[in-house]
């Protein structure tokens, strides 16, 4: 069994780039950056950005053309895939992106995407539910195995 999945948590580094192609389909790309920090052997912070090629496609292209813009935090779920052309000069050239299938906006709670016709609150997502004490501690003793 073979797995091809890719999730990522960062910013958008530019407004996404939205066109519809001869098929009649949306494509929207554009691009994310995700940041690594540590601290390396003499106890200095690192930090490291990476940017990953994403595109999007259908409902969700629209989606992403209507709500996302440059510094949006996103989350977003997919698979990685490698095309590949030559240039006008005849040599080979890959490009590897992530191609979306899922997508959920990260912004913080009260931000507001502009639709173009007014605003709309960004999606936020809801905490989970806190679980009730139950009023009895459970022993080692209690346990079956």
């Amino acid at each position: 069994m073979d797995l091809n999945k890719v999730m990522i948590i960062g910013r958008i580094t530019k407004d996404p780039e939205v066109r519809t192609i001869t098929s009649g389909q949306t494509v929207a790309s554009f691009s994310i950056a995700t940041n690594r920090q540590w601290k390396d052997q003499s106890g200095q912070k690192q930090e490291k950005a990476e940017f990953h090629n994403v595109v999007a496609w259908r409902k969700l292209a629209e989606i992403i053309q209507q709500y996302v813009k440059k510094g949006s935090k996103i989350y977003i779920e997919g698979r990685l895939e490698t095309r590949s052309w030559d240039d006008p000069q005849g040599v080979k050239k890959y490009r590897t992106e992530i191609v979306a299938d899922n997508m959920i906006m990260l912004d913080s709670k009260g931000s507001v995407a502009n639709t173009g016709g007014g605003s709309v609150p960004a999606p936020s997502i809801a905490p989970e539910p806190a679980v009730e004490d139950p009023g009895e501690e459970i022993t080692v003793e209690d346990i079956p195995f």
